[in-house]
């Protein structure tokens, strides 16, 4: 089979299987394997081959886009087509080149040039994704900024990253470091009041030459910085080799799975598809909206929805305003989402795909999903560092293993090792070791960390993980936040999966609290959902039913709040342990607490 077919196709692949009944694992297996090394193959769209990175040699894709510019520059092709719509804003293809054109022309009269760095400080407005695309087509490195930062936060990666240009909304605006502590130009975006700052109507007015530069692969593309609860985050360097890499591993990750499925059905693959509809819940400045959303779909032509702010509710709305093929989210806007959907009317026939991503889907919200009329689950396991996913799965695949995250992407190697660093044999745990074009180039400023993060090529991802006799990759917990009681390995992500199995429940997060005797001990917070109830020797008798006794929660915590998270959705789980574990350690322990 030789398919060159179009991201477009891509895009929506995953969403033409429309019945719900599944062939044998061991059928759809086969068939993946059989799509994988078609799509795989020499001459192929997904052709792998090997070049060296930074002296490393690595897996890559010959045919794909050599930069993120030649990716924009696609899309010129989709003129009229809506790109970017936020509320009653639409804003199509043609006049999103308009823009990014004037953008450019504005940042080469302010003397940036290729290698400078641009700061991106606002919310998902579509003006994010406009500035980006201008700055990575003449080869300005784009800086994510965090909207959830506080002022030293901000401060601390303006000093870092040292850009020339800052472009802010409002918010952010105002948390800026005085004009005499800053030495870069600020631009106003969706801003009021704005004294020392160039408006942003100013710079989509300017006209002029671009800068005609030449612009490598492996030149940096934008700095991320990694999530964290306490310290300064690190940036990450993200190539242009490593973005478009992974915007390929997700247009092949979409074929491979509705090739796979077709097959495993015997049913046919239309050719003619319908342009696919995002809907964008997770910020723009984590490589979760921006590399595997943002990046892919403008390829496709697809039309982004952008949300100003997770809600529910909202998303049901627009799903039904803006007829919404796909939605990407964590794992939390998924199960709010499905809840949601149980009790309203609106009429949600045209979404097509709940993808998870930035946290593992516990079984029960993949089986939850797949019991949507016409909506399938899938998934991504990824980080930063990796540029994007690193293994994903979908459809009849994933309702299979929920467990899993798929198997790795055509372009990484993978293993897993011990503490010492030796390779693990198949089937046992460890901590996963992933090589590839897509791993980033380093963290800015810190050799040292680098040199920790990354060896001989291999990034280390601090997660534990085992793959099954299969190949399929299952993510058990992060290194640092694995329980370990009296010798035994907990996973928290299997200890939240029990504890979700249960209706009463809504939020769930587990860690470890400090135990004398034992070392550690299993300790868990959860939030009830609205009208429910569960004493704690109830709820503890259920997650028995489901995991060994030596994981049931020894603490439990009933939260009358929802409970924190990142600026991506994630539970502050260092926060919850270190706070929690604390009231054990005074004794003050209730089971009832108020974030």
């Amino acid at each position: 089979m030789r398919r060159r077919a179009h991201f477009l196709k891509s895009a929506s692949r995953h969403s033409m299987v429309a019945s719900k009944a599944t062939a044998s694992m061991a059928e759809m297996d086969a068939q993946l394997t059989r799509a994988w090394d078609e799509l795989t193959a020499p001459g192929e769209r997904f052709e792998v081959g090997m070049t060296i990175v930074n002296g490393v040699v690595v897996k890559y894709y010959p045919q794909a886009p050599a930069t993120l510019r030649d990716v924009w520059k696609s899309t010129c092709v989709f003129t009229d087509r809506p790109y970017l719509l936020y509320e009653e804003e639409c804003i199509t293809y043609a006049q999103a080149h308009a823009i990014t054109s004037s953008v450019c022309a504005w940042l080469v009269r302010q003397g940036v040039r290729k290698g400078d760095r641009v700061a991106i400080a606002m919310r998902n407005y579509p003006e994010w994704t406009l500035i980006y695309w201008a700055c990575v087509s003449i080869g300005v490195v784009v800086v994510g900024v965090n909207a959830w930062w506080i002022n030293e936060e901000l401060a601390f990666a303006l000093r870092d990253a040292v850009p020339k240009v800052i472009f802010c909304d409002q918010e952010r605006l105002d948390r800026l470091p005085k004009p005499a502590d800053r030495r870069m130009i600020v631009v106003a975006v969706r801003a009021e009041v704005f004294e020392n700052a160039v408006s942003w109507k100013d710079v989509i007015g300017t006209s002029g030459p671009s800068l005609d530069v030449t612009i490598a692969p492996d030149d940096d593309a934008c700095i991320f910085y990694t999530s964290g609860t306490t310290g300064f985050p690190k940036g990450a360097q993200l190539t242009h080799r490593g973005c478009v890499t992974n915007s390929m591993n997700m247009s092949f990750s979409v074929d491979v799975h509705a090739v796979a499925e077709a097959r495993a059905r015997q049913i046919e693959l239309p050719d003619a598809v319908a342009v696919p509809v995002a809907l964008i819940t997770t910020p723009l400045f984590h490589v979760t909206a921006n590399n595997c959303l943002m990046h892919p779909f403008s390829a496709a032509g697809a039309t982004l929805v952008l949300m100003r702010r997770w809600d529910a509710n909202e998303a049901l709305r627009l799903i039904e305003a803006r007829r919404v093929t796909t939605m990407g989210g964590v794992p939390t806007m998924g199960r709010e989402l499905v809840r949601q959907a149980a009790t309203s009317d609106r009429d949600l026939s045209s979404l097509r795909v709940i993808s998870g991503g930035g946290g593992q889907v516990p079984p029960d919200l993949v089986s939850a999903i797949d019991a949507r009329p016409g909506i399938r689950p899938s998934t991504g396991y990824g980080m930063t560092e990796a540029s994007g996913i690193i293994a994903a799965i979908a459809g009849d695949l994933f309702v299979a293993r929920p467990t899993s995250c798929g198997r790795p992407m055509p372009t990484l190697e993978v293993q897993l090792v011990d503490d010492q660093g030796s390779a693990l044999p198949p089937g046992t745990a460890g901590e996963l070791w992933v090589k590839g074009a897509g791993v980033i180039k380093g963290y800015l400023n810190q050799p040292q960390a680098t040199l920790e993060a990354i060896v001989d090529g291999w990034l280390r991802t601090g997660d534990i993980a085992k793959l099954d006799e299969d190949g399929y990759l299952h993510i058990l917990d992060r290194k640092k936040d694995m329980v370990l009681r009296g010798g035994e390995n907990i996973y928290c992500a299997e200890v939240e999966a029990a504890i979700f199995r249960h209706p009463a429940v809504a939020e769930a997060c587990a860690f470890s609290v400090p135990d004398e005797r034992l070392g550690e001990e299993v300790g868990a917070v959860v939030v009830l959902r609205e009208g429910h109830s569960i004493g704690e020797d109830d709820l503890r008798q259920h997650v028995a039913a489901f995991i060994a006794q030596y994981k049931v929660p020894k603490y439990l915590w009933f939260s009358n709040e929802p409970l924190p998270r990142n600026a991506s959705g994630k539970f502050l789980r260092k926060k919850l342990r270190e706070t929690l574990s604390a009231s054990v350690a005074s004794k003050t322990h209730t089971s009832v607490v108020s974030q």
